[in-house]
């Protein structure tokens, strides 16, 4: 399996002219997949030698803005690099509890429209990810609200034996989070390639003892 990172932005709190904030893309068979998500990665984006219309999945470590603050924009110039197709699958989106209200705020207040279909796949984390005077519960923010546009997605939580949250699984990897320490509740995410079989030609080899 062939893996391939680039480093759109390592700079911290805010972009510099020379630095952006947060961003990384890994590339696996034709897809991209996209961790965080910082103002200017689509500038990055272009600056690289990847097409954004790849772009498959996007992993969100935690929710400050230097982190996701660039996530709405990139989602409306893919939109506006796509055409309506029903058949198109979604773009995955991975992040902490409130991801999905954030995403679809910012679209709505926007007035944006999405000509692709995307979801979001919220992570609940547990209270000791960071200060508890830090902590904020997101999971009531909608309830009782209509959201008749809001994206759909699962709401994952921690697996208590692996203590881990289980994104994705196909024949060639796994893909899960694990909880990080910070200033509000972050996550790392752990990409396992599965144990291959080797190609042996076993009647040749038994015919050389």
């Amino acid at each position: 399996m062939s893996l391939e990172l680039t480093f759109l932005g390592t700079g911290s709190a805010y972009p510099s002219p020379a630095r952006g904030a947060s961003a990384l893309v890994l590339r696996r068979e034709g897809q991209c997949w996209l961790f965080d998500c910082g103002e200017g990665t689509q500038t990055q984006l272009m600056r690289s030698h990847l097409r954004a219309a790849r772009i498959t999945k996007i992993f969100i470590t935690h929710l400050h803005g230097d982190h996701i603050f660039g996530l709405p924009g990139l989602l409306c110039t893919l939109s506006l690099q796509s055409s309506p197709d029903a058949s198109h699958a979604p773009v995955d989106i991975y992040g902490p509890l409130g991801l999905r209200s954030f995403l679809w705020r910012s679209l709505e207040l926007s007035h944006s429209q999405l000509l692709f279909p995307y979801t979001v796949h919220e992570l609940v984390p547990t209270r000791d990810q960071c200060p508890a005077e830090e902590f904020k519960d997101f999971s009531d923010w909608d309830r009782g609200e209509a959201l008749p546009q809001g994206p759909p997605g699962r709401v994952l939580h921690l697996d208590p034996a692996e203590d881990s949250y289980l994104l994705l699984e196909d024949e060639q990897l796994v893909v899960r989070a694990f909880r990080l320490f910070h200033r509000v509740p972050s996550f790392g995410f752990v990409l396992e390639e599965k144990p291959r079989p080797g190609k042996l030609n076993v009647q040749k080899l038994k015919e050389l003892g």
